[in-house]
């Protein structure tokens, strides 16, 4: 025991410092990707590693030399791939704001009554022909959509969201973008999808929806101001013609259900 107690080195206060900074720093890099599409390509990423340590060790010859060309490839393009990451986390270091906070979870009651006030939303926008989009965040993090728009961080309620998409304010031309229960920004500017197939009677709103619901989870609802029908975009395809019930049965199966299924570390509130 002597012996073994001797071949320790002693622990400095330098250490426990040192070890201190890396911690934090790791802890803030964690946080400034959890809110955008990184997560999902460190994903990738790591499941691309486990595949190539396997390779190796299983002697696949031809997958571990097919892999080791992947990732020479992508010595090169990361720094394009993350390179919205980067400039925010450069930008954020040049404000003296690398600290970022971790938000709180949202729980049950706070979804169930967020769902009633967008349901309710919903139903006066459309009846008074207000044109709106709202985008409710998922998984993915848009966080460089949130960018484009105006920072508001309030509570949701379906006055507060009424009172945004009224013709000729200042933010009714953009989207509106929840998450957790929260509004995080609005006037926020999405982008379009370059599918053909889509309907030419739908106008802006409904391609700024579908663009977005093509590179992120987020459920994206869509109030048409000529017509007032809800719509809602979600994994590229589109849904229309949503009356209260199933609007209703869409936004707990798309947000309460799927967060009583599991928790994710990478999800945002």
């Amino acid at each position: 025991m002597a012996s073994f107690l001797s071949q320790i080195k002693p622990f400095h206060w330098q250490s426990i410092l040192d070890i201190a900074i890396v911690a934090v720093i790791i802890y803030q890099i964690l946080m400034l990707i959890k809110g955008t599409r990184a997560v999902q390509l460190l994903k990738g990423l790591f499941i691309l590693l486990i595949a190539s340590v396997l390779s190796r060790q299983l002697n696949l010859t031809t997958l571990a030399w097919i892999l080791d060309k992947v990732w020479q490839m992508l010595l090169v393009a990361l720094p394009v791939v993350f390179q919205p990451e980067l400039r925010r986390a450069l930008e954020q270091l040049g404000r003296g704001k690398f600290i970022i906070m971790h938000p709180g979870t949202t729980g049950t009651e706070e979804i169930k009554k967020l769902i009633e006030e967008l349901v309710k939303c919903s139903q006066v926008l459309a009846q008074s022909r207000i044109g709106a989009l709202i985008v409710i965040e998922k998984n993915t993090g848009i966080q460089e959509f949130v960018d484009t728009g105006v920072k508001i961080d309030g509570v949701v309620s379906s006055e507060f969201l009424i009172n945004l998409f009224i013709p000729k304010s200042p933010l009714h031309d953009g989207a509106v973008i929840i998450r957790g229960d929260r509004v995080a920004a609005a006037g926020c500017f999405l982008p379009l999808t370059q599918d053909n197939r889509l309907q030419k009677d739908l106008g802006t709103r409904h391609r700024a929806a579908l663009g977005l619901s093509e590179v992120s989870d987020a459920l994206i609802l869509i109030i048409s101001e000529e017509t007032g029908v809800i719509s809602a975009a979600q994994n590229g395809n589109l849904i229309r013609f949503l009356d209260e019930k199933s609007l209703r049965d869409l936004l707990k199966n798309e947000i309460l259900v799927e967060k009583a299924s599991g928790y994710n570390p990478f999800r945002r509130g």
